[in-house]
């Protein structure tokens, strides 16, 4: 039985590598952006720590090592993003942002896209590089999918032949690094667009790389209420001319949308997983230290020494279950849809439950922010509900995977893999 949960040497030092980073660069940038009550001077203020993280590999250490990035596992991946999200939540998004753009370049891009917008990203002097995901829309992203044009995904790109562009108008919502540090656009936004109004979401889908300083794009930032070190926007598209070298994956852009989606499933779930850590390691050190008014501290009490037990046990889980989210995945690439997308929904759901447990042993003094519990808690509120929301994308697409006749009840446990197929689309839309 070959399942060995231990840590290479080179693993170990890249989990204690991020940890002392995160906690000597990002935690006091963090605390003091989390503060400000300008949501885009909350992530501009995190540009320095950016720019060291990218120094350390940390922002293209996910990225194909062909075109510069670090060509890291996804196991590696989650190790550094568990650290930096124990820490700061909307930091690790903001690197996890990165990947979910310019991966499609990677797996669907040609290669002049790749070498030029990879490229770009993993230049050692481009210490700032932003890429922006560009997919969510107001009116729902999460049908993204559906046969009817007038549903998902709604930003045109009309096809000018005469100039050779496409011409993109409508709206993003939610789109994250798409502003970049002086809201004037990232380096490159990686949007999905419709092409075709006459045709449904699985026809008609494909991906624009929009250069910064494209006329015709305006940006209006979002005042969230955690992750306030990531950001996220409104991105309203008027007349933007985009080259026809910059299109890709024509027709495609449902299989980019569920193979990123698969990528960060288990990303977004280790984040979780490091904010309920932090929390359980606050609530810990409470309950060996506080009384509650009594003689002894609260953890000799059963109630509180249960609760503990109860939650150490869900992290560990959790966190096993991510590491074998990502050791499918680099196993077997793009047949993880199922698993990746089960992986993000159990863990954050779980660990948003594990983060209220540990705000319940401390008390009433987890309310009090000079001790942090309340960040914790806006953070892991968030993890449900953003990076293809559980309810809304991420549990119709496992059933899509669990409904073909290919899939069984071993297949994931004896890690098989099952290649995904557009007739796994359209559950519950």
């Amino acid at each position: 039985m070959a399942i060995d949960f231990a840590l290479t040497p080179r693993q170990r030092t890249l989990k204690y590598e991020v940890r002392e980073f995160a906690r000597e660069i990002v935690r006091p940038a963090a605390e003091r952006a989390d503060a400000l009550a300008d949501p885009q001077a909350s992530f501009a203020a995190m540009k320095s720590a950016f720019a060291h993280a990218h120094r350390m590999g940390l922002t293209t250490g996910f990225l194909p090592a062909k075109y510069g990035g670090g060509g890291a596992s996804n196991i590696e991946l989650l190790l550094a993003s568990e650290e930096l999200a124990a820490v700061d939540a909307g930091f690790a998004t903001t690197l996890l942002i990165n990947g979910l753009a310019l991966l499609p370049l990677a797996w669907f891009g040609p290669e002049e896209l790749c070498e030029r917008w990879i490229g770009a990203a993993t230049a050692p002097d481009r210490t700032d590089f932003l890429a922006g995901w560009v997919v969510s829309e107001r009116g729902g992203t999460a049908n993204f999918d559906h046969p009817d044009p007038g549903a998902g995904i709604q930003l045109f790109a009309e096809h000018d032949r005469g100039s050779g562009e496409y011409v993109l108008n409508g709206e993003k919502h939610w789109p994250g690094n798409a502003g970049g540090w002086d809201l004037q656009g990232a380096d490159v936004n990686i949007c999905v667009v419709r092409t075709d109004r006459r045709r449904g979401g699985r026809d008609c889908l494909s991906v624009a790389a929009v250069e910064r300083g494209t006329a015709g794009v305006d940006f209006r930032v979002i005042d969230k209420i955690g992750h306030r070190t990531c950001q996220n926007v409104t991105m309203t598209f008027r007349d933007v001319r985009v080259p026809e070298k910059n299109v890709f994956a024509h027709g495609d852009g449902d299989l980019v949308i569920n193979r990123a989606f698969t990528w960060s499933g288990p990303v977004a779930a280790i984040a979780a997983i490091g904010v309920a850590r932090a929390a359980y390691d606050f609530a810990l050190k409470w309950a060996r230290t506080y009384t509650g008014g009594g003689s002894s501290p609260i953890i000799a009490h059963q109630a509180v020494g249960h609760l503990l037990a109860d939650v150490a046990a869900r992290i560990e889980a959790g966190r096993y279950m991510c590491w074998k989210t990502a050791h499918y995945l680099d196993t077997h690439e793009d047949a993880g849809h199922a698993l990746g997308a089960m992986n993000k929904v159990y863990c954050t759901d779980l660990m948003h439950e594990v983060v209220t447990d540990c705000m319940r042993i401390v008390g009433v003094n987890a309310l009090d922010k000079k001790f942090g519990m309340e960040k914790l808690y806006r953070d892991a509120i968030a993890f449900p509900l953003y990076d293809a929301g559980n309810i809304g994308m991420q549990r119709r697409r496992a059933w899509g995977v669990m409904a073909d006749t290919g899939f069984t009840p071993d297949l994931i446990a004896d890690g098989d893999a099952i290649a995904f197929t557009r007739s796994m689309e359209g559950y519950g839309i």
